[in-house]
């Protein structure tokens, strides 16, 4: 059966081909976009954040990771005590919503 469904796929494939439905498609010519990241991330949770991420419907959960990075950025490069302390405090607490944000949307996909 799988290989009659891979069969059926070839043929579907190969049908669009020729007809030039697979001309002019977006990325075309140019290499697969790195997504290694990926590689331990559901594939059907991976498609639907990136096209949310395409569509402008970033999760408040990725916004939060960009926020932390920053910070954490800020925190590397901050040379006064009273600054890194007041960064470190912003990194304990970003940490813990993105946190609760991540768990929260594995609950909701599960």
């Amino acid at each position: 059966m799988l290989r009659n469904l891979r069969q059926l796929i070839e043929r579907q494939i190969l049908k669009a081909k020729h007809e030039g439905q697979l001309d002019g498609l977006e990325g075309e010519g140019e290499p697969l976009p790195d997504r290694s990241g990926e590689a331990y991330v559901d594939p059907a949770e991976a498609a639907a954040m990136r096209m949310m991420a395409e569509a402008g419907a970033v999760p408040e959960e990725f916004k939060l990771k960009a926020a932390l990075d920053e910070t954490r950025k800020a925190w590397q490069a901050a040379e006064d005590k009273t600054e890194k302390k007041r960064l470190m405090a912003k990194i304990a607490d970003l940490s813990l919503k993105y946190e609760t944000a991540r768990e929260s949307r594995k609950k909701f996909m599960r």
